[in-house]
């Protein structure tokens, strides 16, 4: 093993966060405290690979099918970031991993410091709280939210309903250094467009009918932290232009004042609209779309995440049971992983809700689910014998994942016999996301 300079060694052991010392070989030859104690407390890492050690690889990342921040550092000979599911003694976790070359007096690389630092925003294995995954397309979502979280940019966030849209706004708002103040959310569909401005901005005593004391606003109680804005794209044109200001300036009148108030807010919004298509047909601001979509994230579907479905349903019915000890048979986690699910997320954590309610044992069996996703009539299975036709299989074009959801909706609406309002709940989401998926697939909202 190479020799390693004692003052190389010394500074490691300074730093606060984990650091290790690798070669061109993968394999650590030093390792500081502070990762010692988080990441191995009880067993030496020194002489083995980092592959071996973070991920149980027998084969370096890149070879894996990850992607391999000493391989990449090594072609680009330059600082590389990546954001890695490593094991840890507390289970597997989400780590970024920052690796920095380091050059001898030829000018070649000889070693490579790797810092890590925990992200605790999300993890690979069922929790109670917070964001659960580790499939690919949460992964891509996740390591976005890793790089935008410590900075101060806006950041929209993009998905269909029941994605999670403020889990993840929870999770930037929790990996920047805003953490410890408050984030306000903002629910824009539900403000009606008279209270708006007050309800953002505040109000004078007087300044309307009803208003006898002053009141602060939401931009005021979020100072110094976040302000999320969900479903932004329901803000009324004359509010957009005033928010406008507020991003641009950071300044702000309440209602019925003339003084011009300050704050300290970094804004992350959220919809589930196409904003673009709304700013050509005039109903959306070109320069509002712009100032809030600095960084944007798009949110994968549920059925975008079928390897996820295992870990969100453990972590969801802790969340809906957690008395209970519930599991589920083999044959119902095929059954959940085969359903489209329109409501996403939202709809799995329901459907699991009516589901452990309807068990009375230990187990929940598929007849839980079908009775969970429908009436006895279980329009369920008809939607899964739809989704598994061949043109709902099809390379995983989107037309073909849009032909499944479309025939889950229409096997839902088939069964249904109650009013749009309560098949809104059923599914898991909105009745305006409802209405929309039915303008979609041509069933008029008033033919019910």
């Amino acid at each position: 093993m190479a020799h390693v300079l004692p003052e190389l060694l010394s500074y490691l052991e300074s730093l606060a966060e984990p650091h290790i010392l690798l070669d061109r070989q993968y394999r650590i030859l030093a390792a500081n405290a502070a990762y010692r104690s988080q990441f191995s407390p009880r067993a030496s890492v020194v002489g083995r690979t980092c592959y071996e050690v973070s991920h149980h690889f027998s084969v370096p990342c890149d070879q894996a099918g990850e992607s391999c921040p000493l391989a990449r550092a090594r072609e680009s000979g330059q600082r590389e970031r990546v954001l890695h599911l490593h094991h840890t003694p507390q289970g597997e976790s989400y780590v970024n991993i920052e690796l920095v070359p380091l050059l001898d007096a030829t000018g070649e690389q000889a070693y490579f410091v790797e810092k890590m630092e925990p992200l605790r925003v999300a993890q690979g294995q069922p929790v109670r709280q917070g964001l659960v995954g580790r499939s690919p397309a949460f992964q891509r979502m996740l390591e976005l939210v890793a790089r935008v979280g410590p900075s101060q940019a806006s950041v929209l966030l993009l998905g269909e309903s029941g994605t999670g849209k403020e889990l993840v706004a929870q999770a930037v708002h929790d990996a920047s250094p805003r953490a410890t103040h408050p984030l306000v959310v903002v629910d824009c569909a539900s403000l009606p467009e008279n209270l708006f401005e007050s309800e953002l901005f505040g109000h004078e005593r007087g300044a309307f009918t009803g208003a006898n004391t002053s009141k602060p606003g939401l931009v005021e109680a979020a100072s110094g932290g976040t302000l999320f804005l969900d479903e932004v794209g329901d803000i009324p044109l004359a509010m957009q232009v005033k928010l406008l200001r507020l991003l641009e300036s950071g300044t702000y009148r309440r209602v019925g004042s003339n003084e011009l108030r300050r704050t300290d807010v970094r804004v992350v919004s959220a919809t589930h609209r196409d904003l673009k298509a709304m700013v050509t047909d005039g109903r959306f601001r070109e320069d509002l779309y712009y100032r809030l979509s600095t960084f944007p994230i798009a949110l994968p579907a549920l059925r975008e995440r079928g390897d996820d479905i295992a870990l969100l349903a453990a972590a969801l019915l802790e969340r809906v049971a957690p008395q209970r000890r519930l599991s589920l048979s083999a044959d119902t986690l095929a059954l959940l992983q085969r359903y489209p699910f329109p409501g996403n997320v939202r709809e799995l954590r329901n459907v699991l809700e009516r589901a452990a309610l309807l068990a009375d044992g230990h187990s929940i069996e598929p007849v839980h689910v079908e009775r969970a996703l429908g009436t006895d009539a279980r329009p369920s299975p008809v939607a899964l014998q739809r989704a598994e036709a061949p043109e709902a299989t099809a390379s995983g074009a989107e037309s073909s994942l849009r032909s499944v959801e479309r025939a889950a909706l229409q096997a839902q609406l088939k069964a249904h016999r109650g009013s749009r309002a309560e098949l809104a709940e059923k599914l898991g989401i909105s009745e305006r996301s409802l209405y929309r998926k039915l303008r979609e697939i041509g069933d008029a909202p008033d033919a019910a």
